[in-house]
């Protein structure tokens, strides 16, 4: 059988109606198999060995964000994963001490930034991040503290990205293939194109990842993602 690659997989059938058969397989999908066993390893494993390679610059980082306002250098939000669950998911605070004020100033002053944000939850301008906190995330070290929530548990190096209460709506009938799996570091979104794909779009590819989820797929992922974290893909 021909080995389909990421790209392939995120774009053959994105626009097919979702088959009941595959939903009923997702909702069944709380068993471990070998494939989660091998994944899960793989999980510890590297986010173990990174750790401990990268502590030094972490800590360098967090004093970074700790000296330039006083504020708390992680920032740890609330989001969905397997089966519904909450958790808090981790990064360097990249934002002002007083984000939600000014978000909620700015969807309220700002038409187009309203119909942005309620698009996407994304701002490309977006007031709300410090000058450190740009690059922080231009270069997706903000998202380095979630390899804690990798051995935790909560997440897997490789899945959808984890989204909040709010975005559940967005996903519709789509949600039950985003609860069936757990939540990544990173995932077919970020190695196509990350914030210059469309949410809708989004949807899709975490659907088709948690439809398709093997060993080779979870490991051509993450050696994608090396080429679009350094070339900042759709990164902002």
């Amino acid at each position: 059988m021909k080995y389909e690659t990421p790209v392939a997989v995120a774009f053959s059938d994105v626009s097919m109606p979702s088959d009941p058969v595959v939903v009923r397989n997702a909702r069944l999908r709380s068993h471990k198999n070998w494939s989660d066993i091998a994944i899960r390893v793989s999980d510890i494993l590297i986010s173990s060995v990174a750790l401990a390679f990268l502590l030094p610059a972490l800590l360098v980082v967090a004093l970074l964000v700790k000296f330039q306002d006083g504020g708390p250098s992680l920032y740890g939000q609330r989001r969905i994963g397997l089966n519904g669950r909450e958790f808090r998911c981790l990064k360097f605070r990249s934002m002002h001490v007083n984000s939600d004020e000014i978000l909620a100033k700015l969807l309220r002053e700002d038409r187009e930034a309203h119909a942005e944000w309620q698009a996407d939850h994304k701002l490309r301008n977006d007031p709300r991040i410090t000058a450190l906190g740009r690059f922080l995330r231009k270069s997706s070290i903000d998202e380095l503290p979630q390899l804690l929530n990798v051995l935790r548990g909560d997440m897997s190096l490789v899945g959808p990205r984890p989204i909040v209460r709010s975005e559940v709506c967005k996903y519709g009938k789509s949600f039950e293939f985003y609860m069936s799996v757990l939540p990544g570091i990173t995932g077919l979104w970020q190695v196509m194109g990350r914030n210059d794909v469309t949410y809708r779009r989004r949807v899709a590819l975490d659907r088709l990842y948690s439809q398709r989820r093997t060993v080779k797929l979870y490991y051509q992922i993450l050696f994608m993602t090396i080429p679009a974290v350094l070339f900042q893909r759709g990164s902002y």
